[in-house]
């Protein structure tokens, strides 16, 4: 990956797009309970209704998650990719978490050097719980556009 700092910090913008930072714990939108959600989106131990944090412990939580996942999908790639191109699949994966990104054909086709192609996959992941959620369609195209973004053209079909 080109510049890991940098990375983070396209990654964590686009984040906070989408997110928000909410500093009590609520309930997932796409289930209505498990898993309670705090900060920039944030789930897992520890985190249960009335949970409650500082706006430092959301911005630093962010920041942490973001970095390991910057190294995380730099493992996964098989070509260097523009930054905006990385971050774009660092937001999807700090969404859909990194195991689902690890076995995607999003991945599998940006490893191939498919970036049209492989634009085209991030609408398919807008559903939750079954239900198509209008806040991930937006969330899907906005990290297409940055996909895109990295490259000179839409269509193109090699790093640049």
């Amino acid at each position: 990956m080109p510049d890991p700092a940098r990375i983070t910090e396209l990654t964590k913008n686009l984040i906070k797009r989408f997110e928000g930072c909410r500093l009590t714990a609520y309930p997932d939108p796409g289930t209505g309970g498990d898993p309670w959600t705090i900060g920039y989106g944030a789930t897992g131990a520890g985190i249960v209704d009335g949970t409650v944090w500082t706006q430092e412990q959301a911005e630093a939580d962010l920041a942490h998650r973001v970095t390991e996942l910057v190294n995380q999908v730099a493992r996964l790639l098989t070509r260097e990719l523009p930054e905006p191109s990385c971050a774009a699949l660092v937001s999807f994966a700090y969404n859909v978490g990194i195991h689902a990104l690890g076995d995607s054909t999003l991945l599998r086709l940006v490893n191939a050097g498919e970036y049209a192609n492989a634009a085209a996959q991030f609408q398919k992941w807008v559903h939750a719980a079954g239900h198509v959620l209008p806040g991930l369609v937006k969330r899907r195209d906005a990290e297409r556009e940055v996909f895109l973004s990295g490259f000179d053209a839409p269509s193109s079909q090699s790093a640049a």
